[in-house]
């Protein structure tokens, strides 16, 4: 079997509401790439890059993305490299793409995300038997809260529990006074029952705000906390002087990274993306060579639709160390049943057949690759120009 080709479609979904972060203010979520991969035997895969222009590595490390980027490396420069190339020899695509791009880890991401699509469907497997097995058939959902007032974030934090949400990740990193007032706020109105996570995403000004503002949040119990500035070092002199874990994401793209982040002890855990490290290939080496040093993480994503969700989830579910609450969402199509606020960030989604979600948790898809059905009707009907 060979990959033939491919086709690039570009998609704006509908917001279920502005969604916000301390580096991300203005620009809707779900403006993403997503590509088919065909190949000479008549399968297809799906994959999906949800790239973002302003969303990087700490110092300008790693540039960068959006979907007119992945687009064109793509279809200039990625699907010639791999063209002639069975999907299911992954390493081998990995590293024709390396060859012929340097970077762009997003548009890598998602034809590696459809060979292992491709892959599983020719051997009739989920996804996670092909990165070694499944050590957990759902995930955790932490429902993000985006960057809103006080008393909005709290009334949805609300809603969201009452559908089964256990977990509350609470962006934060732009005002001191707010951040400990939203947590404070949320501890009363939840109880102590309910996990807060908190995530500057690099938004304080210095170690010391960053340092200050934790230890208050730390007074209401916080799960741990979540890269509050950008430059390593400084994270690590941050881990050394509160009690709660810090968790490095920006900070942490690559194997390198996660060398890096336990050398300096700048991080307990780490946030594991598919797309960061350019797929579920290497996504899974860098969970590997984490655990081996003793992290752990969650799965984390940039607001995926089902596509990319369902790559998540299934990295989740091979990954040994996994084991924390993590931003899945609770992928549907409009009508379906299930939540409407718990993990739900769109009114819409490509894909044809909603996630199961029970008792807080996301189901992985057990169908073979990403086990998910794409609804075509849906790439023209949200196409963005």
């Amino acid at each position: 079997m060979k990959i033939s080709g491919c086709e690039i479609f570009l998609v704006a979904l509908p917001n279920r509401r502005h969604h916000t972060w301390a580096s991300k203010m203005t620009a809707p979520i779900g403006r993403h790439a997503v590509v088919r991969v065909d190949t000479d035997e008549g399968l297809s895969g799906w994959g999906e890059a949800p790239a973002g222009i302003s969303w990087g590595g700490p110092h300008g490390r790693y540039c960068g993305e959006s979907p007119e980027t992945v687009r064109h490396v793509i279809a200039e420069h990625l699907i010639e490299a791999v063209k002639g190339l069975d999907p299911r020899d992954i390493a081998v695509i990995h590293s024709a793409m390396d060859k012929a791009v340097k970077g762009n880890p997003y548009a890598k991401a998602a034809l590696d995300m459809a060979s292992y699509d491709i892959a599983g469907k020719a051997a009739g497997v989920p996804a996670h038997r092909l990165l070694g097995g499944q050590f957990r058939d759902r995930i955790e959902v932490a429902h993000s809260l985006g960057i809103m007032p006080v008393e909005k974030c709290v009334d949805e934090a609300v809603m969201a529990v009452e559908e089964g949400a256990k977990t509350l990740k609470c962006k934060t990193g732009l005002d001191p006074e707010r951040d400990v007032e939203v947590v404070r706020k949320l501890r009363e109105r939840l109880g102590g029952e309910v996990k807060i996570r908190v995530d500057g995403n690099e938004g304080y000004r210095n170690v010391w705000e960053a340092i200050r503002v934790t230890q208050r949040q730390e007074e209401y119990n916080i799960l741990l906390c979540e890269q509050p500035l950008m430059d390593n070092r400084q994270l690590a002199f941050v881990a050394e002087r509160i009690g709660c874990p810090v968790m490095a994401d920006e900070s942490a793209w690559t194997v390198h990274d996660i060398l890096e982040l336990h050398e300096l002890k700048a991080a307990s855990c780490f946030s594991c993306y598919v797309t960061k490290p350019g797929g579920l290939h290497r996504a899974k080496q860098q969970a590997d060579i984490a655990a081996a040093l003793g992290m752990y993480s969650d799965i984390g994503g940039s607001i995926e639709s089902g596509i990319g969700n369902a790559a998540n989830l299934h990295l989740g579910a091979a990954s040994e160390r996994a084991i924390l609450p993590s931003v899945s969402p609770v992928s549907k199509p409009e009508g379906a049943s299930g939540p409407s606020v718990a993990g739900v960030y769109y009114l819409d989604d490509l894909i044809a057949e909603p996630f199961r979600f029970e008792d807080g948790c996301v189901l992985v898809p057990d169908g073979p690759g990403l086990g998910i059905e794409v609804d075509t009707d849906k790439l023209e009907k949200y196409a963005a120009p």
